[in-house]
């Protein structure tokens, strides 16, 4: 668990990472294993150790639409909400690759908000990101063109990856993005005709 005190707001307070180990368990997740079910009951806050996670809202359709990842050292600052005001989540969260994630019980999180002032400013940065991101999302759906969105998902899934060459069909583009698979293909042509990307079997490299 030494991911815990590389989070800037730890590093000064070795208490308070002994205090999240002891409270905390580690879950391991594989790609595609959900975190968090939407309308489930909070009971943890999770921490990512290893790994990454996606975290999505779904409509009365079942249509779902990424709103950010959670990489190391991030936590899903939604679930903190739901789970101190004793509400169900609003969000889905899924494994994006193999991660290991720290629960913390719900309760604990409380406790700690008392006890330790860098537990407070962890929560606050993660609160700052997370609302930047969501602001992210609201814009690209707002004003930007849907070829917009799609090159800036692939560029975000190329840093995360830390490859440019992505393993993703057009049909997880497509609900991703909250639009028709016909629509990502016709996209990914066009760019591929611009050069902007070289496309394969369930592949999409970046050039």
């Amino acid at each position: 668990m030494d991911a815990l005190e590389q989070i800037s707001e730890f590093r000064a307070s070795g208490r308070m990472v002994e205090e999240l180990r002891k409270v905390g368990s580690i879950r391991k997740l594989a790609a595609g294993d959900i975190l968090i079910q939407e309308q489930s009951r909070i009971n943890f806050i999770p921490i990512v150790i290893k790994g990454s996670v996606r975290v999505y809202q779904s409509d009365d359709d079942y249509r779902e639409i990424l709103l950010y990842h959670l990489k190391t050292g991030d936590t899903c600052i939604m679930s903190f909400m739901s789970g101190l005001y004793s509400e169900v989540s609003k969000l889905k969260a899924v494994a994006n690759e193999e991660s290991e994630v720290l629960l913390l019980p719900v309760d604990k999180a409380g406790i700690l908000m008392k006890n330790y002032p860098e537990w407070i400013e962890y929560i606050l940065r993660i609160y700052h990101q997370r609302f930047e991101e969501l602001l992210d999302v609201v814009n690209a759906v707002a004003f930007k063109k849907m070829d917009e969105r799609l090159l800036n998902f692939l560029k975000k899934e190329s840093e995360i990856s830390g490859s440019k060459d992505l393993k993703i069909t057009h049909e997880v583009l497509a609900n991703e993005l909250g639009t028709a698979r016909v629509v990502i293909s016709r996209l990914l042509k066009q760019m591929e005709n611009e050069g902007l990307v070289e496309l394969g079997r369930n592949r999409i490299t970046l050039k």
